[in-house]
């Protein structure tokens, strides 16, 4: 558990592993998305959600519930005021990691949506005013080295949810880890004993 020594303000889980078919539907909707990436910057009421996403309180109250019972979202605190006991809300883990799915009576389950997809959308208007920033590349390594490596992508994520808070505009930093089919150079032959010397030598 959190020390809550770092945002958001409440304590919560650094990573839980999202296996079941109820909570990869709640994970899949953008608007849910919205509200769990909110909720990293500190705990928030209904009220506060929805001024923030533009969006009616009932609209954001049904899709905190389906959080709530998905067991990605719960009560961090309360606060009493006048005759009403205001709910703040906060995220069950700061990183939610898609792990084994586990089909309910034999039913495919739906996937969570694809964040670079979404990540793609949004960064067309910084592309085009060239004021994205990018990169790929490909390596062909083991899948236990690539998983080691997407455990310090996640370290790194981590890091920027904790910058604080006092700029104008949000800035979105996406990562993706993923098998292709791109060719790649055969191994390497060994170097005999004589070319080793001649290339010594030259």
């Amino acid at each position: 558990m959190s020390n809550n020594t770092r945002l958001p303000d409440y304590d919560l889980a650094d990573i839980t592993d999202v296996t079941a078919p109820a909570q990869l539907r709640a994970l899949a909707g953008p608007l849910r998305d919205a509200i769990l990436e909110l909720l990293l910057e500190r705990a928030a009421t209904v009220t506060e959600l929805a001024a923030a996403l533009d969006r009616p309180k009932s609209t954001i109250a049904h899709h905190v519930s389906v959080l709530m019972d998905a067991e990605l979202l719960k009560v961090v605190r309360t606060r009493r005021v006048r005759a009403i006991e205001e709910r703040y809300y906060g995220r069950t883990a700061r990183i939610f990691r898609v792990g084994r799915i586990s089909p309910a009576d034999g039913v495919t389950p739906p996937y969570g949506t694809n964040d670079l997809v979404t990540a793609a959308t949004e960064s067309v208007p910084a592309h085009e005013a060239d004021q994205l920033s990018s990169i790929v590349r490909y390596v062909r390594i083991p899948r236990e080295q690539a998983l080691d490596f997407w455990m310090r992508v996640l370290a790194l994520a981590n890091d920027y949810a904790q910058l604080p808070r006092t700029g104008d505009v949000v800035y979105g930093f996406a990562a993706g880890l993923y098998p292709t089919e791109r060719p790649a150079l055969p191994e390497a032959e060994p170097a005999d004993a004589d070319t080793e010397a001649e290339a010594e030598a030259g």
